[in-house]
């Protein structure tokens, strides 16, 4: 996967997730290329990338801000939910699990981590 879609994943999974909230300012192209130990175009395109979703916009002077658009992101956190369970469905048939074993699994999986993670479990 090239570095500039990764970039982009993980400032996705940011927004999708509160880290970088809607309206927050982004870094600068160059700080951001230090931080994430790339050069400047590799990060200006995944940036530009992330505007042309709508997920960031740029203001000529002013820099680059998360969206406001609640839509946007609400969108964007269930493309995330839906990846991960399509990820989880996979994997679980790879290791012979029919659909009711997984649901079962996955049940007893949200009450386990529902009661504290590594607490006693609930049910």
């Amino acid at each position: 996967m090239p570095i500039y879609v990764q970039i982009m994943n993980r400032v996705r999974e940011a927004i999708a997730a509160g880290e970088l909230k809607p309206g927050d300012k982004i870094a600068s192209v160059r700080d951001l290329a230090a931080d994430f130990e790339v050069n400047p175009n590799t990060m200006q395109r995944a940036l530009t990338e992330l505007e042309r979703e709508g997920l960031l916009l740029s203001e000529r002077t002013q820099g680059r801000y998360v969206t406001s658009d609640a839509k946007a992101i609400g969108e964007l956190r269930k493309d995330i939910a839906r990846q991960a369970a399509d990820s989880f469905r996979r994997e679980m048939a790879a290791l012979g699990f029919n659909e009711e074993e997984m649901m079962d699994f996955f049940r007893e999986r949200l009450l386990y981590i529902g009661s504290g993670e590594g607490g006693k479990k609930v049910g």
